[in-house]
């Protein structure tokens, strides 16, 4: 098969190196890609974005499947356009992927497929939103109803919190159309915990769970980020609660989806909350997590191509994956600064100290060679990650692969897995 991956971050290096894996592969395309992909695909410098080249491209080189990483390009419609094409495409469609670029849209689904989540209300006028802060009282979150890279959703524990959030999103338009439209929910309480599931539209097969780590510093203090670091799975997350989540939130999705005519296919993620009630629906994204993807793909044994190809033919009813019995952990290194202002172009050594350790692999992201050398170029540059027998050993072997690379310039959570250890 000849594939193509769309994206260039840590997420899809990790994609790159299991699909090129795969006994199944016989020419790999990454768009646009970084330096650590070269090293798996061929990079095309093609924006992920730039969807009519993207399509001119796979048709131009007959590509067999195209899996697209980020959101942006399935929110944007690539898989209708590949499709168009005569290309398969392993992801949602535009209407389906709305699942994430809609808040609303999310919450109105959950509501029609009988999926628990937080009580919630929908503001597309700033001073209504005041008033039901002001009737209702903190804890809230607010939550942009688009787009917004990650920086879309406040957990206000103060109602001057949440009225910020509320003037920053719908008034002073800080992240323009995304924040035009707000959802205001109930805070809840419990563990954080990330489901994904591989889907065809009809069936689903569970990809296992994580948990990140938005805040910025060790403590979970600082600013929400777009994850620091991850590990899998995670312990409190039991097989048991995995089944129920996935019939009463998973399968309940991909059905209400499937009678609306826009049957969901690809990757599912489930952000959870464990209250004492159960698993609550705090939010579904449409493709993998990322640091998330890098440790699942790590305990992933079967053939990831052919797992995606099962998905897009409608088959994996008569499928099934084999996972290694060992933890991932995931520590990301982000440039000072991020995720406000990361710095760029520093110099990045001693990466191949750390690539040489026994069940240790680097995934790049933020890269890019200047002057023949590796720099920085964003703000998650790498993710150092580990797997080992137990959650224990897997954290540290991963850090003691952290403090070989040579970059002053960068900084870490050192505290990835404290909620489990």
């Amino acid at each position: 098969m000849r594939v193509l991956v769309i994206g260039g971050g840590g997420r899809e290096h990790a994609l790159c190196w299991a699909i090129a894996a795969s006994p199944l592969l016989t020419k790999l395309y990454c768009a646009p890609g970084n330096p650590g992909i070269s090293a798996h695909a061929t990079l095309v410098p093609i924006g992920q974005l730039d969807i009519t080249a993207l399509v001119d491209f796979a048709a131009l080189e007959q590509i067999d499947l195209v899996v697209p990483g980020p959101e942006a390009p399935l929110v944007a419609g690539i898989t209708d356009a590949m499709t168009a094409a005569g290309i398969a495409c392993c992801g949602p469609s535009m209407a389906a992927a709305a699942m994430e670029g809609s808040k609303v849209f999310t919450k109105e689904l959950a509501d029609a497929a009988g999926i628990p989540t937080a009580k919630w209300e929908r503001f597309d006028d700033a001073a209504a939103a005041r008033d039901f802060i002001t009737r209702r009282g903190a804890p809230l979150v607010v939550k942009a109803d688009g787009l917004a890279a990650g920086k879309g959703v406040v957990v206000a524990t103060t109602e001057a919190e949440a009225l910020a959030a509320v003037r920053d999103f719908m008034e002073t338009g800080t992240l323009g159309a995304a924040g035009a439209t707000v959802v205001i929910e109930e805070m809840l309480e419990g563990e954080e915990i990330s489901l994904f599931a591989l889907c065809d539209g009809i069936d689903a097969l569970p990809l296992g769970s994580a948990q990140d780590h938005k805040r910025a510093f060790d403590g979970d203090i600082g600013p929400n980020t777009g994850g620091m670091g991850a590990y899998s799975p995670a312990p409190v997350f039991t097989h048991a609660a995995e089944t129920d989540a996935m019939d009463r939130i998973i399968r309940p999705a991909l059905a209400e989806m499937a009678r609306r005519g826009t049957p969901f296919r690809g990757i599912l993620y489930a952000g959870l909350m464990l209250t004492s009630d159960g698993a609550r629906l705090i939010e579904f994204n449409v493709r993998f997590g990322d640091p998330e993807c890098q440790c699942l793909l790590l305990r992933l044994k079967s053939d990831l191509l052919a797992a995606l190809v099962a998905a897009c033919d409608g088959e994996l009813a008569h499928f099934d994956l084999r996972w290694h019995d060992r933890s991932a952990l995931a520590v990301v290194l982000a440039a000072k600064g991020y995720p406000t202002n990361p710095a760029r172009h520093t110099p990045i050594g001693s990466l191949a100290a750390a690539e040489a350790m026994a069940d240790v692999h680097v995934f790049q992201a933020g890269t890019e060679i200047l002057n023949g050398a590796l720099v920085s170029n964003g703000g998650r540059v790498l993710t150092v990650c580990a797997t080992g027998p137990d959650l224990a050993s897997a954290r540290s072997t991963a850090y003691t692969a952290v403090a070989k690379i040579d970059w002053p310039d960068g900084f870490y959570r050192r505290d990835i897995g404290w909620r489990a250890l």
